[in-house]
C-alpha cells in the first residue's frame, strides 16, 4: 500500500490527521484479516511551497523540512499511528525520477518545451481519466500546475523543472533543474513496491490531477496495470468549505491537542466513513469525547491483552462491517453494543470490547487514565483538594458549599461521582 503524504512546510492540520488515522486503520484491519502488509507513506520535502515558505522564513530548506517532518512525527505519534515501513523523501530518489523520465522520453510520452521544461504528453496516453471518470476535453490543469505558453497541450503537465536562480537544482540530460511533484510518488512506488501493486490511497483532492498523473506515468513507462485499488479519503470540512492551509480555515493538530485528549482525536476521524466528509466543530468532538468516554466507563475494572474471539456475535458484525470498505461507523456501534452489555453484567463483554477496539487503535489505556486524564492547566492536586473540602462541606452538612465546589469541578470538566460511600472523579 502506497500513500500520499504530507508536503512538509507548515503543521499538521485536521484534514493530514485523517490521511493518518484513516490508513493506518486501512493497515490494522489488512493485518488483523491475515495479510502481510508493506506500507509506504511518502514526504514530499521539495516544492514550490516549501521553496516559498523557506525565503519567507529566510531559513535553508531542509532545515525548514527537517522541523515540520519531526512535527508531523510527533502529531501522528500523538494520534496512534503506527509508523510506516517506509517513509521516503522526495530528494532520496531524484534519481529514480530522471531514470523514469528519460524512459517516459524514449516511448515518446515526454518532450522538452520551448522554456527547458519536460512535459508529459497527455493526449498521447489512451484512457487518460479514467480514474476521474472525466474525458480530456473536461478535464483541466490542477492547482499545482502553471500555464506554460511552451506546452503542447493545455493538459500537459511537468516532469522536469529548468533550473531558477536560488532554487535548489540537480543535474540532468536536460540541464539543472528539479523534478515535478508528481513524478516522484511513481519513481518511490515503483522503487519500494514495484511496478503494480495493490492499493494506493490518498485524500480526495488528488485523484485529479495527481493521481490521474500517476497513472499516465506509471503504466506509460512500464506498459503494465499500475495499481489494483485507489482509496480517497473525504475531506474534513468547516462551515461547508474543504479544511484548507491555502483556504485559511485550518486547525493544526497540535493546537486541537491543546483542548482534546489525542484519542478522542482518533475516534472522532474513525466514527466516520473514510469516504464521507468530517465535519469538524468542537461540538462534534464533544460529542466524541462523550462515547469515548461510556466505552472507557465500560472498561474500568477490565484488565486483558487477548485475541478477539471472531466466533462471537458483535465480533462477526464488526468483520462484516470492516470487511465492506472499512465501515467503521458500523464497527464502532458494535463497540457500543458491547458496552451496553458490559453495564448489564454480561460476562466477557468488557474483554471482548478492549480487543476490538485494540483492532481500529482504541481503548488500549487504563481506564482511570483515560477517565481522569487532567484537563489542561487543572493539577491532579487541585482536584483532589476541591474534592476533599467538598466531603469536609458534606460532613458539616453545607450541601450548598458541597454543591458550588461540584459545579466548579464541573466547569473544569471534572464529574464527581459518590458510590458506595466512596467518591471517584472523571472527566466530563
Amino acid at each position: 500500500m502506497y500513500v500520499c503524504g504530507m508536503t512538509v512546510y507548515d503543521y499538521c492540520h485536521l484534514g493530514h490527521a485523517r490521511v493518518l488515522v484513516v490508513f493506518d486503520m486501512v493497515r490494522r484491519w489488512l493485518r488483523a484479516s491475515g495479510y502481510r502488509v508493506a506500507y509506504v507513506r511518502n514526504i514530499t520535502d521539495i516544492d514550490d511551497k516549501i521553496i516559498r515558505r523557506a525565503q519567507e522564513n529566510g531559513e535553508p530548506i531542509d532545515a525548514l523540512t527537517a522541523r515540520f517532518i519531526r512535527a508531523m512525527d510527533e502529531d501522528a505519534a500523538a494520534l496512534g499511528v503506527e509508523t510506516p515501513d517506509h517513509e521516503p523523501r522526495a530528494t532520496q530518489y531524484v534519481e529514480e525520477m530522471k531514470a523514469l523520465i528519460e524512459k517516459l522520453e524514449r516511448k515518446d510520452l515526454a518532450y522538452r518545451s520551448a522554456s527547458g521544461d519536460v512535459n508529459y504528453a497527455v493526449r498521447r496516453f489512451p484512457g487518460y481519466g479514467r480514474l476521474s471518470g472525466k474525458s480530456l476535453d473536461e478535464l483541466r490543469a490542477g492547482e499545482r500546475v502553471e500555464v506554460d505558453q511552451s506546452k503542447q497541450d493545455p493538459l500537459d503537465f511537468v516532469l522536469w523543472k529548468r533550473a531558477k536562480p536560488d532554487e535548489p537544482k540537480w543535474p540532468s540530460p536536460w540541464g539543472e533543474g528539479r523534478p515535478g511533484w508528481h513524478i516522484e510518488c511513481s519513481a518511490m512506488s515503483s522503487k519500494l513496491l514495484g511496478e503494480h501493486f495493490d492499493i494506493h490511497g490518498g485524500g480526495e483532492d488528488l485523484q485529479f490531477p495527481h493521481h490521474e498523473n500517476e497513472i499516465a506515468q506509471s503504466e506509460g513507462a512500464s506498459g503494465t496495470k499500475f495499481v489494483n485499488y485507489w482509496m480517497h479519503n473525504a475531506f474534513v470540512r468547516v462551515d461547508e468549505e474543504k479544511m484548507s492551509k491555502s483556504l485559511g480555515n485550518f486547525f493544526t493538530v497540535r493546537d486541537i491537542l491543546k483542548k482534546y485528549d489525542p484519542e478522542v482525536v482518533r475516534f472522532f476521524i474513525l466514527r466516520a466513513h473514510y469516504r464521507s466528509p468530517l465535519n469538524y466543530s468542537d461540538q462534534h468532538l464533544d460529542d466524541a469525547k462523550s462515547a469515548l468516554t461510556r466505552l472507557y466507563t465500560a472498561l474500568k475494572d477490565s484488565r486483558d491483552d487477548g485475541g478477539v474471539d471472531w466466533s462471537e456475535t458483535h465480533a462477526k458484525r464488526f468483520k462484516e462491517a470492516m470487511d465492506d470498505d472499512f465501515g467503521t461507523p458500523e464497527a464502532v456501534a458494535e463497540l457500543h453494543q458491547l458496552a451496553s452489555e458490559v453495564f448489564q453484567g454480561k460476562a466477557g463483554a468488557a474483554k471482548q470490547l478492549r480487543r476490538l477496539g485494540a483492532v481500529l487503535g482504541l481503548l488500549q489505556r487504563d481506564a482511570d487514565s483515560f477517565l481522569k486524564a487532567k484537563p489542561a492547566g487543572v493539577s491532579e492536586q487541585w482536584i483532589m483538594e476541591r474534592i476533599a473540602e467538598r466531603e469536609a462541606a458534606r460532613k458539616r452538612k453545607d450541601y450548598a458549599a458541597a454543591d458550588h465546589i461540584r459545579k466548579e469541578l464541573l466547569g473544569q470538566g471534572i464529574v464527581v461521582e459518590d458510590k458506595g460511600g466512596k467518591t471517584t472523579w472523571r472527566r466530563a
